[in-house]
């Protein structure tokens, strides 16, 4: 399953964002092989991080792997600078995550 997110992951929507993500991701399926598309994500600050980590636990909970694919500028820096980044799988295109959830099996 693929999730794309856009524009601003901040404080003015990450509790909105972050429940149609987990609503999205389904963690109730064991073993779901979760993307996010964040290529059109300009802006993350610490709220939007907390949904990345919130969703991350969920899905790997039940088993799932979540993958950030295409993350650029800013939300990259907030990643690379909490150390989130080495934590995370984390993919430079959606066609890499793809070819990864292919290589896996993906459901």
């Amino acid at each position: 399953m693929t999730i794309t997110l856009a524009g601003e992951l901040d404080t003015t929507n990450a509790e909105d964002t972050g429940t149609a993500l987990q609503d999205a991701a389904a963690p109730g399926q064991p073993g779901r092989l979760v993307v996010l598309d964040m290529s059109a994500l300009t802006f993350m600050d610490s709220s939007g991080l907390n949904v990345l980590l919130r969703l991350h636990a969920a899905v790997r909970r039940q088993g799932g792997v979540l993958i950030l694919a295409a993350v650029h500028d800013l939300p990259a820096r907030v990643l690379q600078s909490t150390r989130v980044w080495d934590a995370m799988i984390i993919v430079s295109s959606l066609e890499e995550a793809t070819a990864t959830l292919q290589r896996a099996g993906a459901r």
